[in-house]
């Protein structure tokens, strides 16, 4: 077999299988096993002994057992609902196998009088009389059945007896891979094959080893497939050719200069790493990371300004349409008349809609903001020159590169997340754009103190309260659910809302999931003005709202989010001057866990810190208390206890990348690991 076959059977539907047909096939895919390669992480998760076999005198009722019988006499009754019976022995006794639902014909022929049979299954007792009912394994080959058999998570109609068969059949054929790692690497796992690993990965006396090299070196090849995908993004987006940008520096120091606030180093930093992509002939694919409050927005509009003043047009997206106003009207504020900046929201007229798309066209606009509106089919642009993307952690692999293509070649491409993350996810999740970090938060800006009160001690909290809007302070109050459930013992938004409204009549608006857009856009504009002091809210306020005359948030049922949103919510005050104060509320009897994210918090303003402590709690899928589909999902490694497989797999892709080898090596690699619809023109 060559390489090429070899991983395309591995690819090949399931049907190819011997023994399994459509239905078969349709009862895995509900467990979202696709192909002959999937079932491979399909790992067992225990394993029954039917290596020893015992004579019928000496079985063990309630146990599963292994015994050699011969069949005497079979029971076949005519009447409905009464079993099959076929009554066997041994030179020691009597044993009876019963069979529900199973006809003359198939008992016979798996049963046949007079023949030695081996059979296993869980022993019972019937007047008397030794039984086992429906026998997991029944054959004419003991060594068949005498072995440790595997016990997997099954899907409701397959047996464990057809599981372990369809298995058996896979790692039996399963074809010799040409080893794609380096000496070196393969050295570090005992110079361990993949063909073999898959093979000891499977043997019941490894499950649950993960420590073993066999599991490190199936880890390794999941992480380091991402890599490579990463780097083969990288290299082409770095292959395209465009017209450099050319920065007026004099004009960028006047606009800072008129800023009421100094750039941090992070700020500057960041700024100097954007302006050389812009100003360089291969294309920017970048990702601004900051944490909460760090100034991601103004280095933004820095870098679109910069742009701009090159002769280029750009486009500012963002998540939602409260955002890309803020955006819009931060813009405005910042540059100077000449710039013709736009938006377009779902409130805009059609006739107002088409008239800015025509100046689109026509470069008649110079920076547009809007929702995903702004990049479909029908909006057009004369001279694009930077997409910026706000709050992108929506966005997988494959959509940032589609994202990259649409704006042209001479479009660079800035993402931008408050969202920190921990370095092994940012690997993962981002490795195939260049990264810039802000840590630092403003010096004007103030440390966010935080508090954990009990759920009985809201009077405390309202007294609280009370003194802060006499001090002309505004208020966040956010809960879990919009309404009550009964199923769940979360404080809703509604419920809330009724009970501050009557403490402060005229002073409390409500803001959720469910609220039209145009009323939800109303009480935020409201709430800026400052015409209300309490806004009660879920999580909808989560990400990017800017109120610096909001200095106080109050999170209900604080135990039940992650860490990570939690900082998110919390980074929703202390943006303006004034000392900000987060209360975290709680019911008693919390988890371990959840004293230990809420001390956390309380100890910690860094979101980067507050991301790794968050991951190693609560795993690395849902490290946002929402599930990233930017995040690879992982058959075996874990950025948390494989941390250093990560390193390792970004030192050898960084020798591979300064020798320029040829990755068509890696190829199977990369198609087995379902990445192969990004880079499929790999020879």
């Amino acid at each position: 077999m060559s390489i090429k076959s070899n991983y395309k059977y591995l690819l090949s539907d399931l049907t190819a299988l011997k023994g399994v047909g459509i239905k078969t096939t349709n009862l895995l895919k509900k467990k979202n096993i696709n192909s002959i390669f999937d079932l491979l992480w399909k790992l067992p998760k225990s394993f029954t002994d039917r290596s020893l076999s015992s004579k019928i005198k000496d079985l063990k009722i309630g146990e599963n057992q292994t015994v050699t019988v011969t069949p005497q006499r079979y029971h076949f009754p005519r009447l409905r609902n009464i079993p099959n019976r076929v009554i066997c022995s041994d030179d020691t006794g009597k044993l009876d196998c019963i069979f529900f639902n199973s006809y003359e014909g198939y008992v016979k022929k798996i049963l046949p009088l007079g023949k030695e049979i081996t059979i296993s299954g869980k022993i019972s007792h019937f007047k008397n009389k030794y039984q086992i009912t429906n026998p997991k394994y029944i054959s004419e080959d003991s060594s068949f059945i005498k072995q440790l058999h595997n016990k997997y998570s099954l899907t409701d109609g397959i047996s464990e007896k057809v599981y372990n068969k369809i298995i058996k059949q896979i790692i039996d054929k399963l074809p010799l891979l040409n080893e794609w790692h380096s000496k070196e690497i393969i050295k570090k796992f005992g110079n361990l094959g993949w063909n073999n690993s898959i093979k000891e990965l499977h043997k019941p006396e490894n499950i649950g080893k993960f420590r073993e090299k066999i599991y490190q070196r199936l880890a390794f090849d999941e992480i380091f497939s991402t890599f490579l995908v990463n780097s083969e993004i990288r290299r082409k987006i770095k292959k395209i050719k465009k017209k450099r940008k050319k920065i007026n520096i004099n004009l960028q120091i006047s606009l800072i200069n008129k800023l009421n606030f100094s750039l941090t180093d992070d700020q500057i930093n960041s700024l100097k790493e954007i302006n050389k992509d812009l100003s360089t002939s291969t294309k920017m694919f970048r990702l601004l990371q900051g944490d909460v409050g760090s100034g991601k927005t103004i280095i933004a509009l820095l870098a679109a300004y910069n742009t701009i003043t090159s002769g280029y047009q750009v486009a500012l997206m963002a998540p939602t349409e409260i955002l890309a106003r803020q955006h819009y009207n931060l813009a405005k504020e910042l540059f100077s008349k000449n710039i013709k900046i736009e938006l377009i929201s779902g409130k805009s007229e059609y006739k107002n809609k088409k008239i800015i798309l025509d100046k689109l066209k026509n470069n008649k606009i110079d920076i547009i903001f809007g929702t995903h509106a702004i990049f479909q089919k029908k909006v057009s642009y004369k001279k694009l020159g930077l997409i910026i993307i706000d709050e992108q952690h929506k966005f997988g692999v494959n959509q940032r590169k589609r994202l990259s293509d649409k704006g042209g070649d001479d479009c660079d491409v800035l993402l931008m997340t408050a969202t920190p993350i921990p370095r092994t996810l940012t690997m993962t999740m981002y490795g195939d754009m260049d990264i810039s970090i802000l840590r630092e938060k403003p010096k004007s800006r103030k440390p966010i103190k935080t508090y954990s009160k009990l759920e009985s001690k809201i009077e405390d909290v309202i007294k609280f309260i009370k003194k802060e809007i006499n001090s002309e302070n505004q208020i966040f109050w956010v809960c879990p659910l919009i309404e009550e459930s009964k199923k769940l013992d979360h404080t809703s938004a509604v419920k809330k809302f009724e009970f501050l409204k009557k403490l402060f009549p005229n002073q409390v608006s409500l803001l959720h999931g469910k609220t039209d857009v145009n009323e939800k856009e109303k009480i935020l504009s409201d709430f800026q003005k400052n015409k209300f002091k309490i806004l009660v809210s879920t999580t909808v306020i989560e990400v990017g709202i800017d109120f610096p005359n909001a200095n106080v948030i109050i999170i209900e049922n604080a135990n039940k989010f992650g860490l990570s949103q939690l900082h998110q919510l919390r980074g929703r005050v202390g943006r303006g001057h004034k000392e900000s104060t987060c209360i975290l509320m709680f019911k008693s009897n919390l988890s371990e866990n959840a004293k230990k994210r809420i001390n956390i918090l309380k100890q910690c303003n860094d979101g980067f810190k507050i991301s790794e402590e968050d991951m190693k709690i609560r795993g690395f899928g849902d490290i946002l208390g929402f599930k990233q589909s930017g995040v690879k999902n992982f058959k075996l490694a874990d950025p948390i206890h494989h941390s250093d497989l990560f390193l390792l797999a970004e030192k050898e892709m960084k020798r591979i990348e300064n020798y320029n080898e040829d990755i068509k090596k890696f190829k199977p690699l990369i198609k087995l690991y379902d990445r192969a619809d990004i880079i499929n023109d790999i020879a």
